[in-house]
């Protein structure tokens, strides 16, 4: 029986191991497919890397702008505190000095240039704003029942297109 026992179990064996040899092999076009397939998805890989450097470097320049301008608008808050009259000027020569790498301290150089160049600001400045000029007011008009009379003899007496137009205008105001 040993020698059937035997027998059978290398028959077993033969047929696990065919079996195992049809596992491993797979039909040609399955295997194209495949093959295809994690070509396109290492190409799709290489593509995304490269976007993704490419919104990285982006990044990185937008950061470097965004800390330009804050430093721009620094030192225009800090300017205009300081009473500059010409902003637009300061700021070009502070951004000029900024530049030159001599100073990074945006209140240094606010100091310096109102030192130097003292042109650019007010002589007084209250609560760190500088105060805004007088324009002319309206002048006040009389109102009233005589001012429109005294238009109308005007207007009559004279006969000036200007008082005319005077007198209708205050007529107007009133009816």
């Amino acid at each position: 029986m040993d020698a059937i026992e035997s027998q059978e179990s290398l028959s077993e064996d033969k047929v696990e191991q065919q079996d195992l040899n049809n596992a491993r092999l797979v039909p040609i076009g399955e295997s194209i497919r495949h093959r295809k397939r994690a070509q396109s998805a290492e190409k799709r890989v290489e593509e995304l890397a490269g976007e993704l450097s490419e919104s990285r470097a982006e990044a990185t320049q937008l950061a470097d702008e965004l800390k330009g301008v804050q430093k721009d608008q620094e030192l225009t808050k800090r300017l205009a505190a300081a009473g500059a009259r010409d902003l637009e000027a300061a700021v070009l020569i502070a951004k000029s000095r900024l530049g030159q790498g001599d100073k990074t301290d945006i209140s240094s150089i606010v100091e310096q240039l109102k030192k130097e160049k003292q042109y650019l600001f007010s002589e007084a400045v209250a609560g760190g704003a500088s105060p805004a000029l007088r324009t002319s007011s309206v002048k006040e008009q009389r109102s009233g029942a005589g001012a429109i009379e005294r238009a109308a003899k005007r207007a009559a007496g004279t006969g000036s297109r200007s008082d005319l137009q005077e007198y209708m205008r205050r007529r107007r105001s009133v009816v």
